[in-house]
Formats: C-alpha cells, structure tokens, sequence
C-alpha cells in the first residue's frame, strides 16, 4: 500500500536478501607499500651504519685479510687522537682498555687492525704501535687501501 515499494514484512522478505560471502583474500597493495618504503629506508641508512673514523688511509698492493667476526680495530686521524673501534681514548689509557677487550674476546691471540691517516706524523703512530708491542700484542696489521694504477 505504499508508494515507496518496499519490500513485504515477513519471512519471504527476508530470503531475498541475502548477505554477501565473506571476502577471504588478502589485499596485499599495501604491505607491498610498506615493504618498498622500508626498503628504501634501509637502503638510505645502511652506508651509515658502516661510517667509522674518517680517515684518509695509504695504498698498496697487498692483498685483504679474511675476517672470521668483527675486527678490533685502533685508528689515528690527522689531529693524533686515538680511537679504539670509534670512541675516542687517550694514549695512556690505550693498553688498559685494550687488555680488558681482547681478554673478553678471548685473549691476546686477537688480531689488532691499526689505521692511521696518510697524512699523521710517522711518530704518532709508531708511539701507538710502540705501546701494543710492549703490551705483548703480536698480531698487529697496518690498513691500507688498495693501490690504483696511474
């Protein structure tokens, strides 16, 4: 009796409207979305991570070490501080410091990687190696860049 046309109350209006099936996919737009910006990100920030002291090393032709784990490493930078992995440390307190790592890692058989820019006085990194010497270190090794061909 209405105008409207709606449908009759009752059973038989309720058959005819039936509920859709449940969607049981998964959108994957917007986690492909978030992959690439994460993506992206960690692309931007990896060469970051990877930053130490800079220094400017010497080339030569030697060939690379293989590194089994982290390699510990001292570096001296063209004012002549010293840097044990990338903090800085006084000279005096280098051997003490040293000690108290390579005992942790497992004892005075740890290779020592000394960096020292091309530029720095010839003296101040002898002194440095002067002091592992008479610590007792004897796996200690120069780094250089590879030599390029002019």
């Amino acid at each position: 009796m209405g105008i409207g046309g709606t449908a009759p109350a009752g059973p038989v209006g309720r058959r005819r409207h039936r509920r859709r099936a449940v969607m049981s996919e998964i959108n994957v737009t917007p986690m492909v979305d978030v992959m690439l910006v994460l993506l992206i990100i960690f692309m931007v920030s990896a060469p970051l991570l990877t930053v130490g002291v800079p220094i400017d090393l010497p080339q030569t032709r030697a060939k690379s070490l293989d590194q089994d784990r982290e390699p510990l490493t001292l570096s001296v930078n063209l004012q002549g501080q010293v840097f044990l992995q990338n903090s800085e440390i006084p000279i005096d307190d280098l051997v003490p410091k040293l000690k108290a790592v390579t005992d942790a890692r497992g004892g005075y058989d740890e290779r020592i990687y000394v960096r020292g820019d091309r530029k720095v006085d010839y003296g101040t990194v002898m002194r440095v190696m002067g002091r592992l010497s008479s610590a007792g270190f004897r796996r200690v090794a120069l780094v250089t860049e590879v030599e390029q061909a002019r």
